[in-house]
């Protein structure tokens, strides 16, 4: 993983963690598919939080000088997918991360549960 990608993880790990959002996972799916290196998924209690987090997601990365390449599901806030080319973002409510369940889709990949800071995590 290139150092853009390790700083792009830790702004968006504290993002989430900032706006209380839950079940926080990095997927590492760089040696299984071509589409991304990294999934962040997370859940939202509420559309405002959903809101909320992607927001604030976004605007860290602008600050940092990184646009998102695309983002979709903004309108209904049921899964607001945001993508960094190399790291794609998944906001998910409850009803819909347990539908999609992109853990099993990915069962093959090295997860990571995210309870604190990215940074904290490494050590």
């Amino acid at each position: 993983m290139n150092n853009e990608s390790k700083k792009i993880i830790e702004i968006v790990t504290n993002c989430l963690l900032e706006k209380k959002a839950s079940d926080i996972k990095l997927i590492n799916v760089e040696k299984l598919t071509s589409l991304t290196d990294i999934f962040i998924i997370c859940t939202s209690d509420s559309d405002p939080q959903t809101k909320a987090i992607a927001n604030h997601i976004k605007d860290s990365l602008s600050k940092q000088g990184i646009k998102s390449w695309h983002t979709e599901g903004y309108q209904q806030l049921k899964w607001v997918l945001i993508d960094y080319v190399n790291i794609v973002i998944n906001i998910f409510n409850k009803e819909a991360r347990g539908y999609y369940n992109i853990e099993r889709l990915w069962a093959d990949a090295d997860i990571v549960l995210i309870e604190e800071s990215f940074e904290e995590n490494e050590k």
